[in-house]
């Protein structure tokens, strides 16, 4: 989880230097790029055979679910509290509960409905609709959760036929050409000093997830997600170190009801799981 936490920040600092310099399509056209890049040396090692596929139409449509979902988060972390895009991506279990019940015919259990109706009571705390704060670019953020939601529910089937290397190749593969048809109109040269940030997206996009996975793979959820949470005030006290950010309590409320409606719902599953 340590390596999550460090992924997850480094992409977000990333993504806030590079806004200073490039469109938020350019910064997602390198992020694949270099994810490519890695990718493709993984598999010389792995061998090239867990390129293939015979889901192709899935991979697509989860990867246009995952773009939106990019764009919208790295354009939030641009323009708004790095607080608050984080806060809001904690909305992601939410649309998954609701995503994979009409999808995949999950059932709505009794857990998982509490955790929908806590995730949206959180989400209103942190927008605060009709009290005349609502940002515009908050909801961006909120759309790109959704997006989020689908790729992860999408993800959930395609792990049935592939390996987690073939869904890393044909995201960063498919993505690739969308950030830069997007991107192409408002092109801008990389200067120098934001190279390093380039890579550091690159590696943190690819890292991030697959500690993520292993902490899954190594751990019980009921341990996991409430450290995930920690995201929240770390990236709290980064944005008040080095961009005068302050953290507003509403926030970090609202937050706080989402990972409680998330976390009744993991325990009632991981009862399950132990009882069955």
């Amino acid at each position: 989880m340590t390596g999550t936490l460090v992924s997850f920040v480094g992409m977000a600092i990333g993504g806030r230097e590079l806004s200073l310099e490039l469109d938020t399509f350019q910064i997602l056209f390198f992020r694949s790029l270099i994810g490519l890049l890695i990718v493709c040396l993984v598999l010389f090692n792995k061998g090239w055979h867990l390129a293939k596929t015979r889901h192709f139409s899935l991979h697509l449509l989860r990867n246009i679910s995952h773009f939106g979902g990019q764009f919208g988060w790295f354009y939030g972390i641009a323009y708004l509290p790095l607080s608050e895009v984080f806060a809001i991506e904690f909305t992601l279990p939410v649309w998954t509960a609701i995503l994979a019940t009409l999808i995949l015919k999950e059932q709505m259990t009794l857990p998982r409905f509490f955790a929908v109706v806590f995730g949206i009571l959180g989400m209103l705390v942190i927008l605060r609709p009709g009290m005349g704060v609502l940002n515009p670019i908050s909801l961006i953020v909120l759309a790109s959760a959704v997006c989020f939601g689908l790729s992860h529910t999408l993800t959930r089937r395609i792990v049935w036929f592939d390996h987690p290397i073939t869904i890393l190749f044909y995201m960063t593969l498919i993505q690739l050409p969308f950030g830069f048809f997007l991107s192409i109109n408002d092109w801008n040269s990389v200067s120098l000093s934001m190279w390093p940030w380039l890579i550091i997206v690159g590696i943190t996009a690819l890292t991030a997830h697959y500690c993520m996975a292993r902490a899954f793979a190594i751990a019980d959820a009921t341990i996991v997600v409430p450290l995930d949470f920690l995201r929240l005030p770390l990236i709290a006290v980064i944005g008040y170190l080095f961009y005068n950010e302050m953290l507003d309590m509403f926030v970090l409320i609202g937050a706080f009801i989402m990972l409680f409606g998330n976390f009744i719902n993991i325990r009632a599953e991981h009862i399950k799981e132990k009882s069955s």
